[in-house]
């Protein structure tokens, strides 16, 4: 069995690695999010004496996040007035798409940061879309629940080319080591003595960078010791059976949190993006919001009459929020008993579609769909995160040092619903706010002499693995895992029932129960810590979709179809708290 100090089997270093990494700031995860921050603690860095040691764990390459899948834009309001748009326009914009439940502070905060959120990403070698002519504009495009153009973006792979630009950055910063191929296995929480409240001092990782370790999923669990540890971890889309999300989003960061004391927050609301290729061939490949934006139409197949369908549904028609979107497909699937939908863009044009759309046109091409000629096959798919780990307007949450931004936090912004191309714009000003707090504590202690020895400095507690063994049958993962994603998708997905989801939770339970024995008694690799972690986010994603007995944004109940009247929050308190 299993002895502490971390949650879980431990195991010794290797003898050519140190015992423990140790930094002032170690991010894990290298989204937008993550990386920004880096870059935004580098910024000024050593002018007073406060030179950092940053470190950026990702447990896949730089590159594998699902920042650098995302194709629409950044939404920000460039130009007050602007063919009458302003900041009030784009925050009445994300109050109705999150269905009155965004948090105004933390809504008016990333809107009127995003102008500047724009310009920093341009200084660090973006190359947005612009304008043709002389002035050299950016282009804006609208998408769903926008009530204006305000987009900005590269083309339709914006994610990508902002990930290239950032990455680019990050390597050329001597002060930031990256660790690829490292996974969270668990923070390291202590309690202060001073203040009485718990606080981060550092984290165990499983580092499986050498070709043996990685390709059998294992590795060496290290210990890095930090004064400030960000949790930047993306959201949790594998835990359904459909998603858009990269093998990456198994929601380390939420299920650590909560592990370590952390509350939750919102967690029902996960947004179904409503245009998911439909391809035997295609993994998890996205209809951009963008092509609804400009002119895209959905309609039924050929087999079952071909109609355009989404007036009916809604008056704002394909602009309508992804909610309403993703809830209209899956109503008119399983109406006429068909397998996808098709989304429409060819009557703009082969010049027009390969201008606006050059990644999907080449990317659908590829498969046999000529998108400027024929309409494309769409599904749902999980595809974001609205809820996560509760922090402030500088990301922080419940256990000091600890910070959490992007998919991984409940900053308030989305509320029921993500309102499309805000979650970028989120990265960037909370990466903004989360440096400048953890800068601003930094000058502090370095001021107060009986602060500067840091939890940086202290020795932790290596990982200790003397009572477990390897694991004997890794089948058990595998099954697991494809039997969570399955009853997710069944009983948990854009439309749920009090039936289901207590079958849900009764399973989840179960489950749990057997991914807990398996995780006491042997090795931990990246598929065992992912399905351990992705099991937890399902539990909390039933319990808080079964607290919530009304329908509002994303969580739609036909048990409790109507909104309530006030728009409150879910919030779960990990036990003992």
């Amino acid at each position: 069995m299993n002895t502490l100090p971390a949650s879980g089997p431990q195991q010794p270093a290797k003898a050519d690695a140190p015992v423990q990494h140790t930094f002032d700031v170690v991010i894990i995860g290298s989204g937008l999010a993550g990386l920004s921050t880096a870059l935004k603690l580098v910024e000024g860095s050593g002018m007073d004496g406060t030179s950092l040691r940053i470190a950026v764990l990702t447990k896949g390459k730089l590159a594998d996040g699902a920042s650098g899948w995302a194709q629409g834009g950044i939404a920000a309001v460039l130009a007050q007035g602007k063919e009458g748009d302003s900041f009030a326009a784009h925050i009445a914009d994300t109050q109705a798409a999150g269905a009155w439940l965004s948090d105004e502070a933390a809504t008016a905060q990333v809107v009127k940061g995003a102008p500047a959120a724009i310009a920093w990403l341009q200084a660090q070698g973006v190359a947005f879309t612009q304008e043709p002519g002389p002035k050299a504009a950016l282009h804006l495009t609208r998408e769903g629940g926008h009530s204006h153009r305000r987009i900005v973006h590269a083309t339709d792979a914006t994610g990508a080319v902002v990930q290239e630009s950032l990455i680019a950055a990050v390597r050329a910063q001597p002060c930031i080591e990256v660790f690829e191929q490292t996974t969270l296995v668990d923070l390291i929480v202590r309690n202060d003595i001073a203040t009485g409240r718990p606080r981060c001092v550092g984290l165990y990782a499983l580092d499986s960078r050498d070709d043996g370790a990685a390709n059998a999923g294992g590795g060496i669990v290290r210990t890095f010791a930090a004064r400030h540890t960000l949790l930047a971890t993306g959201g949790a889309g594998k835990v359904y059976l459909y998603t858009s999300n990269p093998d990456t989003a198994t929601g380390d960061g939420i299920a650590a949190a909560w592990r370590a004391g952390c509350r939750v927050g919102n967690m029902e609301f996960i947004q179904f993006h409503p245009t998911c290729l439909y391809h035997p061939e295609a993994k998890s490949f996205l209809i951009s919001e963008a092509v609804r934006g400009e002119g895209g139409i959905l309609r039924l197949p050929e087999s079952a009459g071909g109609a355009r369908f989404m007036p009916s549904h809604d008056e704002r028609a394909e602009l309508a929020p992804r909610d309403v979107v993703a809830r209209a497909i899956d109503f008119e699937m399983k109406k006429h008993g068909v397998d996808c939908v098709y989304l429409d863009i060819s009557h703009k044009g082969e010049a027009f579609v390969r201008e606006h759309f050059p990644t999907i046109h080449a990317r659908c091409l590829s498969l046999g769909i000529d998108i400027a000629r024929q309409p494309i096959p769409v599904v749902p798919a999980a595809h974001y995160t609205c809820g996560g780990v509760l922090t402030d307007l500088v990301g922080r949450t419940d256990i000091a040092n600890l910070y959490a931004a992007g998919e991984t936090a409940c900053t308030g912004l989305h509320g029921a619903n993500r309102l499309a191309s805000n979650s970028l714009v989120e990265c960037v000003v909370f990466a903004h706010e989360v440096a400048s707090a953890i800068k601003s504590e930094t000058a502090r202690a370095h001021r107060t002499t009986a602060e500067g020895q840091n939890d940086s400095q202290v020795s932790l507690p290596a990982w200790d693995e003397s009572q477990v063994t390897d694991a004997d049958e890794q089948v058990v993962i595998a099954h697991n895992w494809d039997e969570l994603r399955r009853l997710m998708w069944n009983y948990v997905g854009i439309v749920r029932t009090n039936k289901r989801l207590e079958r849900a939770a009764h399973r989840i339970a179960l489950l749990q129960s057997e991914i807990d024995e398996f995780y006491a008694n042997f090795r931990v690799t990246r598929d065992l810590l992912e399905l351990r972690n992705l099991v937890q986010v399902a539990d909390l994603i039933v319990r808080s979709a079964q607290s919530r007995r009304e329908s509002r944004g994303l969580h739609f109940s036909r048990d409790y179809p109507l909104t309530a009247e006030q728009a409150i929050p879910t919030v779960l308190v990990p036990p003992g708290n």
